[in-house]
């Protein structure tokens, strides 16, 4: 396991593209749906911040009891909805 994602230490955010060993073999994108710090790494911030957004509403989300998982096509419209020009 990478030194920054260590239990306790938290995530860094230094190469804001996760890197994760489901995202370096491409599983993620074939995947529905991802965790809220998947979702949060693919923004580029940080874990607890993810959960923050998914609190606020901010962030589309699907609860199966406990588990929250982001639809990737809705943080992908999302995000080009919100994107300014």
């Amino acid at each position: 396991m990478r030194k920054e994602l260590r239990k306790g230490k938290g995530w860094t955010g230094k190469d804001c593209g996760g890197g994760g060993r489901l995202e370096r073999y491409g599983a993620i994108e074939e995947r529905y749906c991802m965790t809220v710090p998947e979702a949060a790494r693919r923004l580029c911030v940080s874990r607890n911040f993810g959960y923050e957004l998914v609190k606020r509403g901010e962030l589309p989300v699907i609860r199966f009891g406990k588990r929250l998982l982001i639809p990737r096509i809705a943080l992908e419209r999302m995000l080009e909805k919100d994107v300014t020009r």
